[in-house]
């Protein structure tokens, strides 16, 4: 497996290199954002790993650009430890976040799970709920006028995870901790503002009513819950 690392400190390429390439990773180098991008393109890595303190383009320029094109997994591993720096990064499309200095076994699992098999277009449903139509393969979203009009719905990367764990637990408890583990890491479970905010901006773009919603339900003090046919907040 190919990964591409990219960061402006030596040292820390050098010593990726050594510690990812005896572990039988090929590994391509990149000390800044351009050659990150560059690399990317005629690379074609399994799996980005970069910086966001870079010169001629900074992580985040990065992550826009390559998911521009691509749907390769890039792990972010910064010195950043702000809670606003890894929002930004995982709304910018990033799959996850680690923070330096870190221990090379979570490196080696992050990994790991970023590049475990991904379903196919087969796997996925098309999942229909009031008046959207969400198509996981495409990752596309529709909301049906009474008209008979159709007008897409965006959601960033961030909104997207959240999205897919309630839908594929359809009428399932999601924890806050499951939500904040599986969404923003194992180091994020006390974050639960995250997660108010991030349900509140799904309301206003899935519900008829945000106010009032009917499928994307909370459950006080433990969690959310998908109800595909429609429920109300006890």
């Amino acid at each position: 497996m190919k990964i591409l690392i990219a960061d402006d400190d030596p040292q820390i390429l050098r010593a990726l290199r050594v510690t990812l390439g005896a572990r039988g990773y090929e590994i391509v180098t990149a000390a800044d954002g351009r050659e990150a991008l560059n690399a990317a393109i005629e690379q074609h890595p399994d799996l980005i790993m970069l910086d966001l303190g870079m010169p001629h383009f900074d992580g985040i320029d990065v992550i826009e650009g390559v998911r521009g094109w691509s749907e390769v997994p890039i792990l972010v591993v910064s010195g950043r430890t702000g809670a606003a720096d890894k929002v930004d990064a995982l709304d910018a499309g990033a799959d996850d976040y680690v923070t330096k200095p870190f221990s090379i076994d979570e490196l080696l699992a992050r990994i790991r799970a970023l590049t475990r098999r991904k379903p196919t277009a087969a796997d996925e449903p098309v999942i229909e709920f009031g008046d959207v139509r969400v198509d996981l393969a495409a990752k596309h979203i529709v909301r049906r006028g009474g008209d008979g009009t159709s007008t897409p719905v965006r959601l960033t990367p961030t909104e997207w995870k959240i999205l897919e764990l309630l839908l594929r637990n359809p009428g399932k408890l999601v924890t806050r901790d499951a939500f904040l583990t599986e969404v923003w890491g194992p180091h994020h479970t006390e974050d639960t503002g995250y997660m108010r905010l991030y349900m509140g901006q799904l309301r206003k773009k899935l519900e008829a009513e945000p106010s009032r919603p009917r499928h994307l339900l909370t459950e006080a003090g433990m969690g959310y819950r998908f109800a595909p046919d429609g429920g109300v907040e006890p």
